[in-house]
């Protein structure tokens, strides 16, 4: 392989655990292998290209652990109309995301299997933005009572869930399920064998079945307050537990409408900041104007960026992570270097995706450039490729391939 050298600069980059000013990136190929200040770096080597993005700050790449869609595309009907999961992924990288997970909802079983065959199908070709690193399967194993915007629910078949596993062909990453279905146990069981996270939520889920799920395995809780029983002082449920037990890592959907600020408030108080996660729920309008789209088999309407199915049902969002990350930290109170955390370190290390989220040495190139004033995305990395860019940020190209830009 051709070597490639890459040096990003900007004012400052969030690691996220750390703020370096004046910062430099330096990549080779699809990897990180130096980054501090831009002092310590050399401009003058003949094979490197060097991009100084003014006035605007660096974070790894987001990752986008729970989204339905975006421009047209929706995951759980994979091949219905002619938007692509590429049209997806090149809108996600003109946000800032360079990592997310499609994913579905339920639906009979003929069909899901089918979706999920096709869905994993078309991710086996890499997409032109962000990368798609694996699939969520949101149901069906879920309380019939907190549907939520979904429309379909069953009991717990094992042998359904071992045909769903087949057909995602090894790309199936985390599967939402209610933790008080008979058989609950059962099926973390065969999910934690086949190293996909089980995630609790659609739930009316009591204190002792959300334990007895927790110590079988499940670590993730999806969605937290949304589809589930109320936090209530003397009936203690899914979301007190998720609280206040620190193995769960919780879904958080950070558009404001979803959750009351104050709730993201408590949830930050409550949970360590790594079990924080950030999550858009974006649907196919994502990115797309007013109007009737869907979310497998349930129909909804968008308005001036609010999403509801046709019965006035909140059905997910078309904010995503850029916009969303910014509200988080002014409702939680954190520091852009904390906010930052829950949109890249804290969900890729819940996927168990340890090679990316970070700014450092051996970590994949995965990086996200915004104006410093206005948080508009100017750049992003994606695995040492630019996969987006507001205009051409190069002051020097390598010395092989001047007259090239990318």
């Amino acid at each position: 392989m051709k070597r490639k050298r890459r040096l990003f600069i900007t004012d400052y980059a969030l690691t996220p655990y750390k703020r370096i000013e004046s910062c430099g990136i330096l990549c080779e190929n699809d990897r990180i292998i130096a980054i501090g200040g831009v002092s310590g770096f050399s401009l003058d080597e003949p094979e490197l290209e060097v991009y100084e993005i003014k006035n605007a700050y660096a974070t790894p790449g987001f990752v986008d652990s729970h989204i339905h869609g975006a421009r047209g595309f929706d995951a759980s009907t994979p091949l219905e109309n002619d938007a692509t999961i590429n049209d997806m992924s090149l809108c996600l990288a003109g946000r800032g995301v360079t990592s997310f997970v499609p994913t579905i909802v339920a639906a009979e079983p003929d069909v899901m299997i089918k979706n999920l065959a096709d869905l994993a199908a078309i991710m086996a070709t890499p997409c032109s933005g962000a990368e798609a690193v694996g699939i969520h399967i949101e149901g069906p194993f879920i309380n019939p009572r907190r549907l939520g915007s979904q429309v379909y629910s069953c009991p717990i078949d094992l042998g359904f869930m071992r045909e769903m596993l087949a057909a995602g062909n090894g790309l199936v990453k985390r599967m939402t399920f209610a933790p008080e279905l008979p058989g609950a146990l059962d099926l973390i069981e065969v999910l934690v064998t086949a190293g996909v996270s089980p995630s609790m939520g659609h739930s009316e889920a009591d204190e002792r079945e959300t334990l007895k799920a927790i110590d079988a395995g499940a670590r993730c809780c999806t969605h937290l307050f949304n589809a589930m029983a109320s936090l209530k002082q003397r009936e203690i449920s899914l979301i007190s537990v998720a609280l206040t037990d620190n193995r769960v890592a919780t879904e958080l959907i950070i558009d404001g409408r979803h959750i009351h600020p104050r709730m993201i408030d408590l949830t930050c108080r409550c949970k360590p900041l790594d079990k924080v996660i950030a999550i858009s729920n974006a649907t196919m309008a994502a990115g797309q104007p007013n109007g009737k789209y869907h979310i497998g088999g349930t129909n909804i309407r968008v308005e001036n960026g609010f999403s509801h199915t046709l019965d006035g049902v909140l059905a997910g969002t078309t904010t995503l992570l850029d916009t969303g990350w910014h509200s988080f930290m002014s409702y939680a109170g954190t520091s852009e270097m904390d906010a930052a955390r829950t949109v890249t370190v804290n969900p890729a290390r819940s996927l168990a995706l340890f090679d990316r989220g970070e700014l450092a040495p051996r970590m994949q190139a995965d990086i996200a450039v915004f104006d410093r004033i206005t948080n508009r995305p100017l750049m992003t990395i994606c695995r040492g490729n630019l996969v987006f860019s507001e205009k051409n940020f190069k002051v020097k190209a390598a010395q092989e391939s001047a007259d090239n830009e990318d």
